[in-house]
């Protein structure tokens, strides 16, 4: 028997959408590039298995009742005047109770093993790198190196990354999918995150907080490389960089737009700690912090320039 015309087209374009479904699968959290990532896809398949332990009998438990209990089934008993049982009354108040230690317990302790300020464990002395969320751009900062660049971040597989971030304007948060590990960077304030590749790759970044105009474009490239490429870029960023001092710091910090890459050969020292200072001198960020105390909205005041 042939199918019409249009099932045939919804079935091609359900598989369609499918496929594009999956392929998208190929990069992100699902994809792990890292330890860091690899926990933590391993706690949410735990808490996923978990729950599906719980709610797949309730399912097909509801289809099993729907179908036994219909109007044809004469086999269906009716009892209005059924009584109280403790093995029932035992079952649905125990097994939710354990179900809520055991997902507790499995987050209390993944949330140890997975604090953003523990450094990694590894044989290799950890890379430095200071983040600084600008409107809307990443401002990467290597201290060790005397460089920096904005929207591209080079990192050495195998060596433990260790990221100081904070915010020139307001609250923005950071994000590498495949690397795992989100966390928030505040004006004024310092937040640690500590990351690894160990697989070489471009990796995309983002910002995972609405911070205003330009925050769908506020993307960055992880280029995870051996030792080798890693240090041929940073020669690269030297070579073909300016320099970035206070001064051309306080003007990317004042400018609102996105942007491409840009390489900076040399740097002022303690920028990151003029990058803190200057912020918490900013009107958008005493706006904030005033709005913090006085009990108002505090994202409509932090998304104000």
């Amino acid at each position: 028997m042939s199918l019409p015309n249009w099932p045939r087209t919804t079935l091609r374009t359900g598989v369609a959408v499918a496929c594009a479904s999956l392929s998208a699968c190929a990069e992100g959290v699902l994809d792990p590039k890292g330890p860091v990532g690899a926990q933590e896809k391993q706690l949410l398949l735990e808490a996923l298995i978990l729950m599906l332990m719980v709610i797949t009998p309730i399912i097909l438990l509801t289809l099993w009742f729907a179908w036994w209990f219909r109007a044809s089934n004469a086999r269906a008993k009716y009892r209005p005047r059924w009584e109280y049982s403790g093995y029932i009354e035992f079952s649905i108040w125990m097994i939710p109770l354990l179900v809520i230690l055991f997902l507790g317990s499995l987050a209390w302790v993944g949330a140890h093993q997975l604090d953003p300020y523990k450094p990694l464990t590894s044989s290799r002395k950890p890379l430095t790198v200071e983040v600084v969320a600008l409107d809307w751009r990443w401002l990467f900062i290597y201290p060790d190196q005397g460089i920096a660049s904005i929207n591209e971040l080079a990192i050495p597989t195998g060596t433990p990354i260790s990221l100081q971030l904070t915010s020139a304007t307001v609250m923005n948060s950071f994000f590498v999918p495949s690397l795992g590990g989100q966390i928030y960077a505040m004006p004024g304030m310092q937040t640690t995150l500590s990351l690894l590749a160990d697989q070489s790759g471009s990796y995309r970044g983002l910002s995972a907080q609405f911070s205003g105009n330009g925050f769908s474009d506020m993307h960055f490239q992880v280029l995870a490389t051996d030792d080798k490429s890693f240090n041929a870029w940073v020669d690269h960023v030297r070579q073909a960089g300016t320099p970035l001092d206070d001064a051309t710091y306080n003007q990317l910090a004042d400018e609102h737009g996105t942007g491409g890459i840009t390489y900076y050969s040399s740097m002022t020292p303690d920028l990151f700690n003029h990058a803190m200072d200057i912020a918490t001198r900013r009107p958008s960020v005493a706006r904030v912090t005033l709005s913090a105390h006085s009990g108002t909205t505090l994202t409509a005041a932090s998304t104000e320039h």
